[in-house]
């Protein structure tokens, strides 16, 4: 099974921290090609000058039922002779899509970054095979005003 990355480096401009959820990274399935999916991993952190006072960010991933706007990026597969992954990606949300309630929470200080890896295949975050339905990951913090990177390892089903 194919393996992939995507992360808000990838394409468009990162967009600065809000008291409220900014998605920075989602990954969808699409009709052409629809598949099931499910994150892997998720490595997340400040991606700028801290904030004179620590501070937290707190990281989230909520499922997606509608897309919002945001700049597409090509997910690169971990072995390169894999074919090209049949979810699309989408990155730096300038308007927000359409969420439910958080799946996954993890806060952290300004200074810290974070790998979290699905420790079995029960434990990883999946998608439906349904056009625009996925896995929004995202930051808020009430003081932090920069960037967060947030990187994403995934499986098409």
């Amino acid at each position: 099974m194919a393996r992939y990355h995507v992360d808000n480096r990838m394409a468009g401009s990162q967009q600065a921290q809000t008291t409220t959820y900014k998605t920075a990274v989602s990954v969808t399935g699409t009709t052409a090609t629809l598949s099931r999916g499910r994150c892997v991993s998720i490595k997340h952190g400040a991606d700028g000058a801290p904030n004179a006072t620590d501070c937290q960010i707190v990281y989230a991933v909520q499922r997606q039922t509608a897309t919002g706007t945001s700049t597409p990026a090509t997910p690169n597969p971990l072995v390169p002779a894999d074919v090209a992954s049949r979810s699309t990606a989408a990155v730096n949300y300038t308007a927000e899509g359409t969420y439910t309630l958080p799946i996954w929470v993890m806060p952290l200080n300004q200074r810290a970054s974070a790998i979290w890896n699905a420790q079995d295949v029960d434990a990883m975050l999946l998608w439906p095979a349904t056009n625009a339905a996925g896995l929004a990951f995202m930051a808020l913090s009430p003081t932090y005003t920069a960037n967060v990177l947030i990187g994403v390892d995934y499986e098409d089903l």
